[in-house]
Order: structure tokens, then sequence, then C-alpha cells
């Protein structure tokens, strides 16, 4: 184990925040049920096996609601875990309810035609600009527009939006002299005017709908609502704008794929389903607690202990996947957990899904020949413990040679 132990050092460092994917081999085919240390101090289990991933994200004695062990709640972020995402049945079901009523097939079908015309005007403006950077002028635009459309935000407030979001999931402001706990408040205090406002004049949009509705007779809590709005806003733009430039990413890493995608761009779908696999958004599930003693692929899990699923090391675990190391979009449909499974499966994954696939394919029909500003060792990956993206992609058009 003295190997794993020196692999343990490498886990949550810069470098592996820019490749963590020969730890994840190492500890995969050593220890894929590894006792570490995490950034926050916790001590717990990271796991990083595809079929150990899988019986971690159904198995019902690993919980998401910490207060069942302990009371109370996480310290500071009550408000933001009254929903599905940190509670267990029978309130998940009934939180997930309200929820997926924004996320029917009918209803993300019916958004395709809206989501198309919002690309279009984003490549519209790319056109103009000497300089791009894809994030900024794309990839995160896109989905905070359609998800704030969903709810009703004011398009005038969505700058705030991402300023909150990115502080709540890198676990830093991002501003000197500012808390995280600043940015929550915040938050809060928009949230409970916004909802006052939509109380005394309700609309068609989702926030008029969740305020209104009742499930089998059960009402959402004040706190319910803060929980859930805010589960929507970050989870339905973070992934996908992580999604979207990942995806760009390995194009422009693995330039035989781009140009397959070009000529055969009914291979889309499948360069969105490799992209989740080989480099997703969403780096690690969300945390689960044991809700008592059990034993769990060989080891022995204790009554509290935490335990956490490393998505993209379960990935490209070559006993799930052929050839998981090589990004291939033509590969078969594979069965990768980018957006979980069981019954905390990504609410919004069909929404991201086709997000990505329409600005995918339009940015490669609008600019065929982008190329990075930067070497590719200069990209700055975003910090914290939920999402795997850059910070920026600076690109520029390619120059014309005749």
């Amino acid at each position: 184990m003295a190997g794993n132990h020196n692999f343990g050092r490498q886990l949550f460092t810069d470098g592996f925040v820019k490749n963590p994917y020969p730890v994840y081999a190492h500890l995969r085919e050593t220890d894929p049920v590894y006792r570490t240390r995490f950034p926050d101090g916790q001590q717990g289990w990271l796991i990083t096996g595809y079929e150990e991933g899988v019986a971690a994200l159904k198995e019902p004695r690993f919980i998401k609601d910490f207060s069942k062990l302990y009371g109370g709640s996480m310290e500071g972020m009550s408000v933001f875990t009254q929903n599905m995402l940190f509670s267990d049945p029978p309130d998940h079901r009934r939180l997930r309810g309200l929820a997926q009523k924004a996320f029917t097939p009918r209803v993300i079908e019916g958004m395709k035609e809206r989501i198309e015309e919002i690309t279009e005007e984003l490549l519209d403006a790319m056109e103009q600009k000497e300089e791009i950077n894809l994030i900024d002028d794309f990839a995160f635009p896109l989905p905070i527009i359609v998800i704030c459309e969903i709810l009703g935000v004011p398009s005038e407030d969505r700058d705030k939006f991402r300023i909150w979001s990115n502080s709540l999931i890198e676990g830093s402001s991002g501003e000197p002299g500012v808390s995280v706990y600043q940015h929550m408040n915040d938050f809060i205090r928009y949230l409970g005017e916004w909802f006052g406002k939509t109380r005394q004049q309700p609309k068609d949009d989702l926030i008029s709908k969740l305020i209104e509705a009742e499930e089998a007779g059960d009402r959402l809590t004040e706190k319910e609502l803060y929980g859930v709005v805010t589960l929507l806003i970050i989870a339905g733009h973070e992934t996908t704008v992580n999604l979207i430039g990942n995806s760009f990413l390995n194009l422009l890493k693995h330039p035989e794929q781009k140009e397959l995608l070009r000529s055969r761009p009914e291979l889309i779908e499948g360069a969105i389903e490799e992209s989740l696999r080989f480099d997703g958004p969403v780096e690690f599930s969300t945390s689960r607690w044991a809700s008592e003693d059990f034993h769990f692929a060989s080891k022995e899990i204790k009554r509290g202990e935490l335990a956490i699923v490393a998505l993209n090391a379960a990935n490209r675990d070559p006993g799930r996947f052929t050839d998981p190391e090589t990004f291939d979009i033509s590969r078969e449909k594979s069965p990768h957990l980018a957006f979980g499974t069981g019954i905390h499966h990504c609410l919004g994954a069909p929404l991201a899904r086709l997000e990505g696939k329409i600005a995918l394919g339009k940015l490669l029909e609008r600019f065929p020949d982008l190329e990075l500003r930067v070497p590719e060792s200069d990209l700055e990956w975003r910090p914290g413990m939920i999402v795997r993206g850059v910070k920026e992609i600076p690109v520029m058009k390619k120059p014309f040679t005749p």
C-alpha cells in the first residue's frame, strides 16, 4: 500500500487538477475504494472503479441527508441543501417530482428551437470579435440564458448568478476581501425578493409553478423552495458550461476526431457522449454518508463515514470500456456515469445533452478552424471538488492561407 500512499499525496494537487487520470488509473488497479483525506479535511472513501461506483451510487445505506446522522445541518449551507440532491426517500421523490415538471421530454423538445436561436445569436456576436474566449462568449451564456428563461430570471441579473454560482461551486468568492458567505447571503436576499414579487404577480415560468405547486398534497416549504431553485440555477448551467467547453477542447486535442465530425455531422450525439465519458463536466459525485456499519467492496464502512465517487475515474475503467484512454466519437453508446445513476441521476441530463449537441454542432459549422491562442498547458482548470472545466478557452480564427 506504500505506492498508494504516495499516489494519495498527489490527489487534489494542482497537477492532479490538470490531469487526474494517471492517479485514477493507479487507484482503480490497486485500491478502487481508497481511504483518503479530502481537501476540506474530512476523511472518507474515494471510489474510482466503475463497478464499485455504480454500486455506491445505488446503495441505499449511503445516504445524502447528513442531518439524519448527526442532526442539524451543514453549517451555513442549510438553505441550499433542502432539495432532491441532498435528500433521501420519501422526501427525495416529492422534491424531484416538483422539479421534474420543467424537464419532461415534451418540454425539452419544445425548447430546441429557442436553444438554436440563442446559439445563433451568440455565434453572430462572435463573428464580430477578433479574439474569442469560448467560455465567456459562448459556453457560459448559452446555458445560463436557457435556465434563466425556464425559471423566469430577469436577463439583466444573469451575470450575478454566474458570480454566485462560481462561488458556491469553487468554495471561493474569487474577490479579495469578499467571503463565500457574503455571496451566499447576497444570493439568498435576491431569491427572497424575487419570490416575493412572484407571489404577488405569478407568471408562466417555473418559479411561479414551484411557488404554487402541490405534490401529493404537500407544498414546498420556504427552505425547500430556496434549495430547489438554487439547485436548478447552479446545476442547470454549470454542467453544460463545462460540457460545451470540454467537448470542444477534446476535439482540439484530437484533430482527427474533429475532422471526422466535420465530415460526418451525424456523429454529433456520439461526440457529446464520448466527451461526457472521456472528460466529463462533473468530476466527483456529491457526498454520501454511511447510515450504518456495513461491508462494501471488500472494505468495512463505518456509520457516518463519507464516500465520494470519482465519476471521471469510473468512466475510464478498462473493466467496463474498451480502450478507455482513447477519445473516439464513433464509440458505441456507453453507460458512462457523467450524470450519475440511480435515484439521483441528473434531472437536467436531457437538457444538457440537447444544449451540448446544438452548441457543438453549430460552433463547428460556423467556425470550423478555430485554434487555441495559448499553449494547452497554459489553460487554467477550475478549482473545487465538483466541476471539471477550464476557466477560459482563448481561441482565434485560423489565418487564411491561399
